[in-house]
């Protein structure tokens, strides 16, 4: 299955906020490779946590979106748990963050980067 025909399958979303701030933060380190790396792990207080980096390497299998620049990844194990959902970047009083409004989550913990499906 091409990249694309999985964007199409199952889409990802990609917020106005993370979008800019991806590109932001791009800019700062003066390097355009850099992308956004969303990924799911094992563990939290919920059983799975969210996890962000740059990364400046695709690999083949990531499914890739991109918007106004910028570019998501999310590996195959990982994208099965973010189908439909939405990465944004928020800010307030906790500090400012990268954040996943995930509707397969059946439930999610006080910080938010926790759930359950």
């Amino acid at each position: 299955m091409s990249v694309v025909q999985q964007q199409m399958a199952a889409p990802l979303f990609f917020s106005d906020s993370a979008v800019n701030k991806v590109r932001e933060l791009v800019e700062e380190e003066g390097n355009p490779e850099l992308r956004l790396r969303v990924f799911v792990t094992g563990g939290g207080c919920s059983g799975f946590q969210y996890g962000f980096s740059f990364d400046e390497s695709q690999d083949e299998e990531d499914t890739t979106v991109e918007r106004d620049g910028a570019i998501l990844l999310v590996d195959p194990m990982s994208y099965q748990y973010l189908v439909g959902a939405t990465v944004d970047y928020q800010e307030g009083l906790q500090g400012s963050q990268f954040v996943v409004q995930n509707p397969n989550a059946s439930s999610t913990c006080g910080c938010g980067s926790s759930f359950t499906i």
